[in-house]
């Protein structure tokens, strides 16, 4: 299980490489919203790429890397990589969002999309890797991509009071269980909750079930369809008690409406679901408290977006 001195040296690693996201005050809400849709390739994922591609030696950069991802993952291994002037491809799925996979491309990266869907596509990955003998960088379930989404939980910690509650969404489970060992080392009393759709739920029924469980999912939050929780993750999870809540696809539109009309920030339904369970009651804030909502990322189609606010 990684711990605070490997999140702090993955801080290190990736100084001045990623954006420090603002850390912004709702006084409707009572909470803070860490607006990291405004990193670099739109989310915290270029964070984990960065810490696991600098680890790489000489070999494995010379045969390149390989992830798998919707979107957001992608789009932050593809730039990760050619920033260290390695080659990457990315597996991805045939309905990916275009947007995305069109991103991933415009990085640098080539795109496998011969999957039909995230389950199939992590099949995908093996068969690729190895054929290629490129290197992994998992999306969420490498110790060094764990370590370097929880520098998030760091920035939060230094850039305003330390939080009581701190809610981040969960597909495989790397952006919480990062964000656990970093906070949790400040504050073991903290509460860090992961929040998923109710139709993608991979870690909640990992934590139920004291294992990862493969899950069909089905939602328009494509950033949080991870078809299962990481080990590594919910290994962190459990040990540190990380917990989880489910909200409604409603609730999430909801949230990006208010996201959108409150704080101007246009984020994709995945960054909106900490927001969606403080305004929907799931999280109630009690007086006092210091909460902290992540909004990753900031990658969400025009199209969608536009369909999303004009239920209003």
């Amino acid at each position: 299980m990684i711990t605070i001195d490997d999140v702090e040296r993955a801080a290190r690693t990736i100084a001045g490489r990623v954006h420090r996201t603002p850390l912004d005050w709702s006084q409707t809400l009572g909470i803070w919203h860490k607006a990291e849709l405004f990193q670099k390739t739109g989310a915290f994922k270029v964070r984990g790429a960065l810490n696991k591609i600098a680890a790489l030696t000489e070999e494995e950069k010379a045969r390149g890397v390989a992830t798998v991802s919707a979107g957001n993952a992608g789009q932050a291994v593809a730039w990760a990589a050619r920033e260290a002037g390695v080659d990457a491809l990315v597996v991805t799925w045939r309905t990916a969002d275009a947007l995305k996979v069109a991103a991933m491309r415009g990085y640098g990266a080539t795109v496998d999309d011969s999957a039909e869907g995230p389950t199939t596509a992590f099949d995908r990955l093996h068969e690729v890797l190895e054929e290629s003998g490129r290197t992994l960088v998992h999306p969420f379930d490498d110790p060094l991509v764990i370590a370097g989404q929880g520098t998030v939980g760091l920035e939060i910690l230094e850039d305003g009071p330390v939080p009581d509650v701190v809610l981040a969404g969960a597909g495989g489970g790397g952006l919480i269980s990062g964000i656990a060992v970093a906070v949790k080392a400040r504050n073991p009393n903290a509460r860090v909750i992961a929040v998923e759709p109710e139709g993608s739920d991979a870690l909640r029924q990992a934590l139920r079930a004291g294992k990862p469980v493969p899950v069909t999912p089905d939602t328009a939050a494509d950033a949080l369809t991870g078809p299962f929780a990481g080990a590594n993750c919910l290994e962190i999870c459990q040990t540190l008690g990380v917990e989880s809540v489910v909200v409604s696809e409603d609730e999430m539109c909801e949230a990006f409406r208010w996201l959108y009309a409150r704080t101007k920030m246009a984020c994709e339904l995945g960054a909106a679901v900490g927001t969606a369970a403080v305004l929907a009651g799931k999280v109630p804030v009690e007086q006092g408290q210091t909460v902290v909502s992540v909004v990753s990322g900031g990658n969400i189609g025009p199209k969608q977006a536009a369909a999303i606010l004009a239920k209003a």
